[in-house]
């Protein structure tokens, strides 16, 4: 049955069958209104038949479900780690839902969104957000709009127009500028954390430098997974086989376990996976195991690295409390926290700490390391035949700890006379930071 055209006032109607069935047993149709002329609704009708006939319709009451329900069904659809929960949900609530929730799935056009792109960036330009933060926004959208053709069913087609080379005015990808990692500079930051934070400040510097871990694996670094004890200490269970055979593989060697990374989930401080479950063992130089030996002795917490209260360092305002004053220097103190004035580092002026992870894969590249044992060692992936082929050896990562050692005392032998501090060093507490110490031992963590 052809689809059938009526009138309705000066405008013409077009039903056609949805190809379901009533309870009753009648065909159910669906329509749509407002075409000027027969020709125009008819074509409009054969073309959802042929959609019906051929199992592409998009069902009306599907096209007509608000963005405000959709982000949400799309959200808790979703298997996402913690911090993707909070970044997600922050960007629904402030961005997306705001701007798209009045709106159907299926009527959103690709004009409107370029419109919307092209004032997400304006405001990036202006300042009001981060350009990559911007990025991050476009890239959920577009998620959600990929999601709602492809699994969900509710559009024919993405109205995000994704762009091509040699479309546009062509604009410089902008990265951030890095100096190669120098020693000299490492060393005076490491000076500087000292001042700021005692011997667990010194550590941290160079912890960070020679062995790539991210910021929050550091901060869930537990003293079981550290190189004086890890793997002898190793809380492994009936339940978690995944590092088993790393306990005769490192035995002797002074290594330490990326086991998971310090997070709030649900506002709770939680050890979690590392990100892109980048789990991994890291061969540590003789030097820094020495140092770490020190560090524990120091204090018997469950933590590798104290906060200025003793407790973890999630929680803290480390951005402001610890790493600015180590960076950019500080003015001397007086009274019962009293402390000398702090040099600024110019070379690390308003740069991220994560820098000392991309200087350390600096330092493995400049030392002709395989592909294959850098990019383990910083807990990435190789893709295609030779990810598959490669394989990480004990001799390579033996290796790059002895360049590691080396560069150590190289850098020793050229400065001469460099200070180095008293060990152990107790850790100054500064009560204003202080804050409740988490109180778990590493055979019974949460973990999720």
């Amino acid at each position: 049955m052809p689809p059938y055209i009526e009138w309705r006032g000066n405008k013409c109607r077009v039903k056609w069958w949805a190809g379901e069935y009533l309870p009753n047993g009648r065909k159910k149709y669906e329509a749509k209104s407002g075409f000027a002329d027969e020709e125009a609704a008819r074509d409009y009708g054969l073309d959802r038949e042929y959609e019906v006939r051929h199992g592409t319709a998009i069902k009306q009451r599907n096209s007509k479900t608000l963005m405000a329900d959709y982000c949400w069904d799309w959200f808790d659809a979703q298997d996402l780690r913690p911090t993707s929960t909070r970044t997600y949900k922050a960007i629904i609530n402030r961005w997306i839902k705001p701007y798209w929730g009045h709106r159907a799935v299926g009527d959103i056009t690709a004009f409107e969104c370029e419109a919307w792109k092209k004032s997400l960036r304006a405001a990036a330009e202006r300042g009001e957000v981060s350009a990559r933060y911007v990025e991050q926004i476009l890239m959920l959208f577009g998620s959600m709009m990929d999601d709602s053709v492809t699994r969900y069913q509710l559009r024919m087609t993405s109205p995000v127009v994704r762009e091509k080379r040699g479309r546009g005015k062509y604009k410089r990808k902008v990265r951030e500028k890095k100096r190669p990692q120098e020693m000299a500079t490492l060393y005076r930051l490491a000076v500087n954390a000292h001042q700021v934070w005692g011997y667990t400040g010194w550590t941290y510097i160079w912890t960070g430098a020679f062995t790539g871990m991210r910021p929050k694996e550091m901060w869930g670094l537990q003293r079981c997974f550290t190189s004086p004890y890890w793997p002898a200490s190793d809380p492994l269970d009936s339940d978690d086989k995944k590092r088993e055979s790393d306990l005769d593989r490192y035995k002797g060697m002074p290594a330490l376990r990326v086991q998971y990374q310090h997070q709030w989930v649900e506002g709770e401080r939680t050890l979690v996976d590392p990100k892109y479950d980048s789990w991994r063992t890291l061969v540590v130089p003789p030097f820094l195991h020495e140092m770490h030996t020190a560090l524990l002795a120091s204090h018997d917490s469950q933590w590798m690295f104290r906060s200025h209260s003793g407790g973890p360092l999630l929680g803290t305002h480390f951005e402001q409390t610890y790493w600015r004053p180590i960076r950019d220097g500080s003015p001397a103190r007086e009274g019962r926290f009293a402390r000398a004035e702090i040099p600024a580092v110019p070379e690390m002026a308003q740069k991220r700490i994560y820098l000392l992870r991309h200087g350390h894969k600096e330092w493995l590249d400049e030392d002709g390391h395989p592909r294959v044992a850098v990019e383990a060692r910083m807990g990435h992936e190789i893709g295609g035949v030779e990810g598959v082929y490669a394989n990480v050896t004990p001799g390579m990562e033996m290796r790059i700890a002895e360049t590691l050692q080396d560069r150590w005392e190289r850098f020793l032998r050229e400065e001469r006379n460099v200070w180095l501090p008293p060990v152990p060093s107790p850790l100054p507490v500064d009560l204003q930071f202080r804050i409740p110490v988490q109180v778990r031992t590493c055979a019974s963590l949460d973990v999720n």
